[in-house]
């Protein structure tokens, strides 16, 4: 029996074997189809860092694209930071790798298997040697780079702007503006600092912006937009800042470019710019030479209770500039530098106006008043800078020191004539003025970074500078052959500013949010002395101006930003010369010695998204001015007889009190607004972009009774488009429309005008050709509507009628030249300065 019990065991185990073999293999397959969806369901990811080969340094923005070659239609990627570091997830496959970024070559490595963590360390680009002969602008469109507490906008070919000036490069960038003349305003706020390398510039011109129209558009790298200020930057200028890059090339070798323009109505000018360099020097240079012609037209009617007033203007203009610059920059080593440089700017221009005055009160014409003025007006300017850097062993760590000088003229001369032309004509007036304006200015200024660890930095530095300016201006009248002078308005007025500042920043990354919390202390000084009256005054105040930035990355393509500033806007030239000056028989504008400087509080928040094709950025500002000049009206007592022209009892006479208007300090400002800026890129070949602005202007004061409330809206927006066509062509249109805006005591009326520019490629590629022609359908004319309630006034102005430029250009250079080895992240501002450190980013 134990012998069958034992046989029988042995049958039923052998018979269970395949039983449990199949169940066991079910489990097995169960469980390797689970890992296997679990395996591809895991992400891995691929990192790097992306560093130009010669210099090391890291390249932002650069693309990374990853295609799975099992998927075809599986394309991810990502885009690298300002470390020029990368990490991007991807699921378990083959991959091919590609990365781009502009001018340089390429990097791919093809059927890469991920099934883990990849590491590509550190990725080393190489300059595409056949674009060398467009390494200083590699962009053929304007392009913009987003910090934490300003945009950078890159010129590059912007066609539209070719053979123009510095202010056409201004008009096309979104929420700034500029007018006929020449003056620049960003968000509604006139109130701006202009700086030229990071520094105060003669370029700028003693009367105002209006002198920036005399440098090339060809000569501008880039434009710094700083609406929200950190400390390291002077606290001048309530709606912020505006910060113009020069080019200067650093290739080795012998380098540069040549442009001719030829326009309609008459334009001529011709620039370029060079260098020549070495292993231890390098000389840059940049010069323009430029004459330019036009006209305009302005007419206006007017309503008064008993009387119509009919005034048509007509000028013409012929404007000679002259700009140079020069420098010499010697490398010590790799890491210490000395820049010594000038720029010399010597410009005259010839104005004439003529301005008509009909009265049409009866319906038909009554009297005609004539009113010619011939204006010649000479400037020039000279600037000296010496310019230090070096970089320290830790990445980051730098020192930077600058001393300059420069002196400014500004001399013009007016001839007046007076008369009735109608009904009789009348014996003319003649009135001679002439103004000279001198400047002179000292600048020192160092800046220390020392970075804590690789999130963190502190910053600390000193600006100083000393300002001083003397105005001669005279107003003579023709009496018995000979002009003899007016001692109730001509008169010698001069003025001298001293500002020491000091500032301290901190800024650091922790995880997805940077912050840069800064302080700075300014200590001015102003003396006041006119010295035909002996009067003086010396106005001394101190003030502490905290900053903040702040950004939080959602994600490498998507962030939003923060900002704080408090600024200063210090009264300086004709609003605090208490001499008056008459702008007419019954109209007379004077300063205030007393006038104290205006303070505001800025705040920002932005945001920015990037999609593969699509680019939205976004901006809502408000501040707030306290303590803000108003210029008041008040009638002097004195009385004038306008008369119509004839010596008869007949003759029409009026008796009209003289106005005088002067500044005082008033009101409240407030201003909010919104900025949108789109950006489409459906191919290389083309490039749309859209802004919109927004405004909202509210002041409030009230002086002897008077409301000087105001409500202000407006708006703007701006269209570009770039295509590029066959043959080696491209197409770029530029609009900008204006809404209607309205005041108080005004109106603004709609207006808008287009740009057209095409250029092609030509002598292989070493030049272009370029033709444009502005206000395509002759629509940039201003209109307005003003009154109070003694008249209504309704008019219409054009500064230029059409023009049409045609541009050459040429460029020359050593094609096995490369970039220099050292190059530094703040070399955008080759004069050093304030601006040149690089905005902290971790």
């Amino acid at each position: 029996m134990p012998q069958m019990k034992n046989l029988l065991l042995a049958i039923l185990l052998i018979f269970s074997i395949p039983a449990i073999s199949q169940e066991r293999d079910g489990s097995q397959r169960r469980d390797g189809s689970a890992l296997m969806q679990q395996y591809q369901n895991m992400n891995f990811t691929i990192s790097g860092q992306i560093l130009d080969i010669e210099t090391g340094q890291p390249l932002e923005y650069a693309t990374i694209t990853l295609s799975n070659q099992l998927k075809k239609d599986e394309i991810t990627g990502g885009i690298s930071d300002r470390k020029g570091k990368f990490s991007i997830e991807v699921k378990p496959g083959m991959y091919n790798i590609k990365i781009d970024y502009i001018s340089f070559e390429s990097f791919t490595k093809e059927k890469v298997v991920i099934r883990s963590d990849l590491s590509l360390g550190e990725v080393k680009l190489n300059i595409d040697v056949n674009l060398l002969e467009e390494v200083e602008v590699r962009a053929e469109r304007t392009e913009v780079e987003i910090r934490l507490d300003k945009k950078i906008y890159n010129i590059g070919q912007d066609i539209t702007v070719r053979g123009g000036s510095v202010s056409d490069v201004l008009a096309n960038i979104p929420s700034l503006e500029v007018d006929i003349d020449g003056n620049v305003s960003l968000r509604g706020n006139s109130n701006v600092k202009i700086l030229i390398n990071g520094k105060p510039s003669g370029l700028v011109g003693l009367s105002g912006p209006e002198g920036l129209r005399s440098l090339p558009s060809e000569s501008i790298k880039q434009v710094e937009v700083v609406t929200s200020p950190s400390a390291r930057y002077e606290a001048e200028g309530t709606a912020g800042i505006l910060n113009i890059i020069l080019k200067k090339q650093d290739l080795l070798g012998f380098n540069g470019n040549v442009n001719l323009n030829l326009g309609i109505p008459e334009q001529i000018g011709t620039n370029g710019s060079f260098n020549l360099r070495n292993n231890k020097v390098n000389f840059f240079s940049t010069t323009s030479i430029r004459n330019r012609t036009g006209n305009g037209y302005g007419f206006s009617k007017t309503s008064y209770s008993n009387l119509l007033i009919d005034e048509k203007n007509d000028s013409e203009f012929d404007n000679y500039n002259f700009f140079t610059s020069f420098g010499i920059e010697y490398y010590f080593d790799d890491k210490t530098s000395i820049i010594l440089s000038s720029v010399y700017k010597d410009g005259n221009g010839d104005s004439f106006n003529k301005n008509i005055v009909k009265d049409i009160s009866s319906g038909s014409v009554r009297s005609i008043n004539d009113r010619l003025r011939n204006e010649t007006e000479e400037e020039f300017s000279n600037e000296y800078s010496l310019d230090f850097f070096k970089d320290f062993d830790t990445k980051g760590h730098t020192l930077s020191a600058r001393v300059s000088y420069e002196t400014n003229n500004d001399d013009g001369i007016e001839d007046i004539e007076d008369f009735s032309s109608f009904p009789n004509r009348s014996n003319s007036s003649f009135e001679k003025i002439t103004n000279l304006d001198e400047q002179n200015r000292f600048l020192a200024q160092i800046d220390y970074v020392y970075p804590i660890d690789e999130n963190t930095q502190f910053e600390l530095g000193y600006r100083g500078r000393k300002v001083d300016r003397e105005t001669d201006y005279d107003v003579s009248y023709l009496e018995n052959g000979r002009f003899n002078s007016d001692p109730g308005l001509s008169n010698i007025f001069a003025y001298e500013e001293f500002v020491n500042a000091f500032y301290s920043q901190y800024g650091k990354k922790v995880d997805k949010l940077s912050f840069l919390l800064g302080l700075r202390f300014e200590d001015s000084k102003q003396e006041i002395d006119q010295r035909t009256t002996n009067q003086f005054e010396i106005k001394k105040y101190s003030d502490w101006f905290p900053t903040l930035n702040l950004a939080y990355e959602f994600s490498k393509m998507e962030s939003i930003t923060f900002g704080y500033s408090k600024r200063i806007r210090r009264p300086r030239g004709w609003n605090i010369n208490p001499f008056p000056r008459r702008s007419s028989i019954t109209s007379v504008r004077r300063g205030n010695p007393f006038l104290d400087p205006t303070f505001t509080n800025s705040l920002e928040i932005g945001y920015l998204k990037r999609l593969e094709k699509f680019t939205i950025n976004g901006e809502i500002f408000y501040s707030n001015s306290k303590n803000n000049s108003v210029r008041v009206t008040e009638e002097t007592g004195e009385l004038v007889t306008v008369t119509g022209g004839r010596d008869d009892e007949s003759n029409p006479t009026l008796q009209v009190p003289v106005l005088e208007s002067y500044p005082i300090n008033l009101s409240e400002n407030t201003r909010f607004g919104a900025v949108l800026n789109l950006t489409y890129t459906p191919s290389r070949s083309v490039r749309l972009n859209a802004s919109f602005t927004l405004n909202d202007n509210k002041q409030r004061g009230e002086y002897k009774g008077q409301s000087f409330d105001s409500d202000n809206t407006s708006w703007s927006s701006r269209f570009s488009g770039f295509i590029k066509l066959p043959a080696d062509i491209s197409w770029q249109l530029f609009g900008y429309f204006r809404g209607p805006s309205e005041t108080a005591q005004s109106r603004s009326k709609a207006f808008g005008t287009v740009t057209s520019a095409f250029q092609k490629t030509i002598l292989k590629e070493k030049g272009t050709i370029s033709f444009k022609v502005n206000d395509v359908f002759n629509t940039g004319r201003y209109r307005y509507e003003s009154f109070t309630d003694t008249f209504f006034r309704e008019g219409e102005g054009q500064w230029r009628e059409p023009s049409y430029v045609l541009t050459l250009s040429y460029r020359f250079n050593d094609k096995n030249n490369r970039r220099s080895r050292r190059q530094r992240s703040n070399d955008l501002n080759f004069g050093g300065g304030e601006e040149d450190q690089p905005i902290f980013i971790p």
